[in-house]
């Protein structure tokens, strides 16, 4: 039921704080799972803080020392462990926290079962799909490295990755890589150095180690957190027979910290080698091409046509000079064969003109008009009439 108040009548604290512990008595024992992140060992009482990783969510937890020592094996931070515990609520404090009365650690088998099914999860969303991988760069900027504190797994992508490529740069974030907070520094480094914008590729590295020291790079809080960077994430996690979930949501899993660190860089030595090759081959390509074109050229240059290139003019210098030769002859002829033509023409248009006719003695008598007298009769007395001659007119007057 919910209490009566208002702002003119406010709830005593007391009565609150009642409510809540009388609500919180109703949940009667609960079962609950979680991660223990601090242990307190006090004489006759524990206090631990059972810590979910995945939704960031903790409880304190209070038993008494009898029950923890009854854990087998001891209790340590960092175990998963199931809780029978009841929920209190402390007046005086104002504090949840559950009393426990039996505490069990959850078996190798069984948090093999859950990552089972952590797997099949993520399998299901596509997490682990090779079409979402992304091919690493070929030469990084710089290489983010998220490590344990001095451990073997950096000295070793150090070491590798420099031996191949001496000028490579890393940004080396230390953190914890087993226990309680693991989770948590591996998670928070991750996304620091996916946010710097000269690292290229992050490479997560730790040495080998039992189910339960590789336990954090199998937290689906992780995984999610290496699916959303978008820097390529290279996984190197333990050794080849260890394969944490985070081996499968990285873009490239390597079997060991030495692997990664010559798959991250290429190898100075192998790319010297192979530009030489491909210099020589250019080299090779490029004289075959230049000698092959040079045959090509003097084999051109021996044809008839280029070793002596005048022959086919000379050939058709002749044959222009006879055909001009012939066309003079031609024209020549026909120019000689029309003069004798108009000659011709001209010896009959003489002999039939009327001058020729005057120059035999005729001569053309015209009246004032000009027109020809044929007739005497026609011509009255004294008209004045004009007698052509061979050469020369005269002017006479009819009788």
């Amino acid at each position: 039921m919910a209490l009566a108040n208002s702002a003119e009548q406010p709830l005593p604290v007391r009565t609150v704080a009642r409510s809540i512990s009388e609500w919180v008595a109703r949940l009667g024992r609960v079962w609950v799972e979680g991660q223990v992140t601090q242990v307190s060992r006090r004489p006759g009482t524990v206090f631990l803080t059972l810590r979910d990783p995945v939704a960031d969510a903790s409880l304190s937890v209070t038993c008494a020392r009898s029950v923890v020592d009854a854990v087998v094996p001891p209790l340590e931070e960092g175990a998963r462990v199931v809780v029978h515990a009841k929920p209190e609520f402390y007046l005086g404090r104002g504090t949840l926290s559950l009393k426990a009365i039996e505490i069990r650690p959850v078996g190798v088998g069984e948090l093999l079962a859950r990552l089972e099914r952590l797997k099949g999860v993520l399998a299901a969303e596509g997490l682990f799909d090779a079409d979402r991988k992304r091919r690493l760069p070929f030469l990084p900027r710089r290489v983010g490295l998220v490590t344990g504190r001095a451990s073997a797994a950096e000295r070793d992508v150090l070491e590798n990755a420099r031996r191949r490529w001496p000028a490579v740069r890393f940004e080396v974030r230390e953190v914890a890589v087993q226990g309680h907070l693991a989770v948590e520094q591996v998670v928070g480094a991750l996304r620091e150095l996916d946010r710097v914008p000269e690292v290229d590729v992050i490479v997560l590295a730790r040495g080998g180690g039992s189910v339960e020291d590789l336990l954090p790079f199998s937290d689906e809080a992780l995984c999610r957190a290496v699916v959303a960077c978008l820097t390529p994430v290279v996984s190197a996690i333990g050794h080849e027979p260890d394969s944490p979930l985070v081996d499968l949501v990285a873009d490239v899993r390597c079997s060991t910290p030495t692997d990664a660190g010559k798959r991250v860089v290429p190898d100075v030595r192998e790319e010297s080698t192979r530009i030489a090759h491909l210099r020589d081959r250019a080299r090779r390509v490029a004289l075959g091409t230049v000698e092959r074109e040079r045959h090509r050229l003097e084999a051109v240059r021996s044809r008839p046509v280029l070793a002596a290139p005048t022959t086919l003019v000379d050939g058709r210098r002749a044959d222009v000079l006879s055909l001009r030769d012939r066309a003079r002859r031609c024209t020549s002829g026909r120019l000689a064969a029309a003069g004798h033509d108009l000659d011709h023409v001209l010896a009959r248009v003489v002999a039939l003109s009327p001058q020729a006719t005057l120059d035999r003695g005729y001569a053309v008598v015209q009246d004032e008009d000009g027109a020809v007298v044929r007739d005497a009769d026609a011509v009255p007395p004294g008209a004045d009439l004009q007698v052509r001659l061979a050469r020369g007119t005269l002017l006479v007057t009819a009788d």
